[in-house]
C-alpha cells in the first residue's frame, strides 16, 4: 500500500509540534549513495513534506538500541527508494543538532548502489542521480548543507558554505 504524500506532510507537522512540546532526543541518519558505475554521481532526493524544493540526502530516524547508523541508512534507503545497496558502509560525519525544539544526533553514512534503478515511495517527490559537483541540478536548485558537507568529506576537501 502506497502512502499518499499529503499524509507525510501532515505527519511532518505533527512531529514538529511534538518536538516543540516534548523536546526529545532523536537519532537520524542520512546516506550519501554512490552510483554503481559512475563514482562521480550520487543520489539526491526531494521530500513530499517540509521544504519540498530542497535537494537532500535520503535518510530518516532510528533507535540506537535496535540498529546501527549503517543499518538504519540501508533500511531507510531501501524503504524510501527501493535501491539495491552493497554491504559496505562508511560513517562520513556525525553532527549534533538543536533545531525544531529537540536535540538530535545525525550520522551521515556513505553507501554504494548495486543498480541505478530507483523506485521512490510517497515520502519522496523526486529522486535523481547527480554529479558530485551538482552542476546537473537545475540552476536555481536549493541544496541542503548536509549534501555539501557530505560531498566535501567524501571528496577529502574541507567543507564550504553556500548550502542551506
Amino acid at each position: 500500500m502506497r502512502i499518499p504524500p499529503i499524509a507525510f506532510r501532515l505527519l511532518h507537522r505533527l512531529r514538529g509540534l511534538y518536538w516543540r512540546i516534548a523536546k526529545p532526543t532523536t537519532h537520524g541518519v542520512q546516506a550519501l549513495i554512490i552510483h554503481p558505475v559512475d563514482a562521480d554521481r550520487v543520489l539526491l532526493v526531494q521530500h513530499s513534506y517540509g521544504d519540498q524544493s530542497l535537494w537532500r540526502l535520503p535518510g530518516g530516524g532510528y533507535k540506537p538500541a535496535r540498529e546501527t547508523p549503517e543499518q538504519a541508512a540501508r533500511r531507510e534507503c531501501v524503504e524510501e527508494l527501493g535501491v539495491t545497496l552493497d554491504s559496505s558502509a562508511l560513517v562520513l560525519e556525525e553532527h549534533v543538532t538543536t533545531s525544531g525544539g529537540k536535540k538530535g544526533y545525525l550520522t551521515v553514512v556513505r553507501l554504494h548502489a548495486l543498480s541505478d534503478e530507483i523506485a521512490p515511495n510517497g515520502e519522496i517527490s523526486q529522486a535523481r542521480w547527480v554529479a558530485v559537483d551538482l552542476t546537473d541540478l537545475p540552476h536555481d536548485s536549493a541544496v541542503s548543507k548536509r549534501v555539501g558537507s557530505a560531498l566535501e568529506t567524501h571528496l577529502g576537501r574541507p567543507p564550504r558554505s553556500g548550502f542551506r
